[in-house]
Parts: structure tokens; sequence; C-alpha cells
């Protein structure tokens, strides 16, 4: 069985059974600020078991391909929100649930202006930025409890560039 995972485009469609693709696409839902902006509107469902919604600052060391995956997390008690704060492209790594672990990942790259929202319990990797700055606002739950589960893989992944 091969190890490697191939890096596929973000779609809403390709993605939608781990979170929300969120992106500034097509004619905004409604123009505002004296007809200056548009909005695009409540792209992304939040979702937490108990806590409150908090905004976070995170700053990542960019990642080289091919990438070796190690491990992938989730957070039981709540979604998480990436959101670059450049134009750079960034890399996703997801997983469905096979059991209480991972099953086979599946990676994607998102296009300048993507952001992306995992939904509550969905396994997925680290943040990981593939240029500088690797600076994101994230959107997450804030509370007591443990809201983090961790799974070592006995043999890591490589995440590589799909086959043009």
């Amino acid at each position: 069985m091969s190890r490697d995972v191939p890096i596929l485009p973000l779609t809403a469609e390709a993605f939608a059974a781990y979170g929300d693709v969120m992106e500034a696409a097509g004619q905004p839902g409604k123009i505002i600020n004296q007809g200056l902006c548009g909005r695009y509107h409540d792209l992304a469902r939040l979702d937490f078991s108990d806590g409150r919604a908090g905004i976070s600052l995170f700053k990542a060391e960019p990642r080289q391909l091919p990438l070796t995956l190690e491990m992938m997390e989730r957070h039981p008690a709540g979604s998480q929100a990436f959101i670059p704060m450049s134009m750079d492209r960034f890399l996703v790594i997801v997983a469905e649930d096979a059991g209480g672990k991972p099953g086979q990942p599946r990676a994607f790259a998102t296009a300048p202006g993507q952001a992306i929202n995992f939904h509550k319990g969905t396994w997925h990797g680290v943040l990981t930025p593939l240029h500088a700055p690797g600076l994101f606002a994230v959107v997450d739950r804030i509370g007591e409890g443990a809201n983090l589960e961790e799974h070592w893989f006995e043999a890591p992944y490589t995440v590589v560039a799909s086959p043009a």
C-alpha cells in the first residue's frame, strides 16, 4: 500500500465532509459601506459544545514538499477556522474518522485568498503554510476541558505534489 498522499486543489465540494471553504468568489451577497465593500456573508458554521469563540493569531514556519505526515489531531469540542493574513497558499490535510483514529489522509492546496473551517471533531494535520510569513487568524473554542486529541501514525505518510 502506498503511503503517498497527493495534493489536490481545494474546492468546497471536495472539502464538504471536513469543513467549510471560505473565499470571496463570485458576486458578494450584499454591497455595504457606501457601495465600496462586498460582503460575503456567513461562510462558515462555528460549532462549540461549550466555551466561547475566540480569535487568536498563529505564526507558523513554512513547510517544504514532500512533507512527512506523522501525526494528525482533532478538536472534539469545537470547530476551528484558519484564515491566512496574506494571499499565500497553504496546505490542508484531513481524514475521516476510522474507529477513533484518522483514516486515509487527503491533502488540499488552497488558492490565494481561500480560508477553511474544520468541522468539530475533524481529523486534520497541523497548520501548514507553504510560504512566509505563515500568519493566520484562527477562530476556535476557548474554554475549560480537553479539546485536543492527537494520533501518531505507526508509519508516516508522505504528502507529495500531484502529477501534472
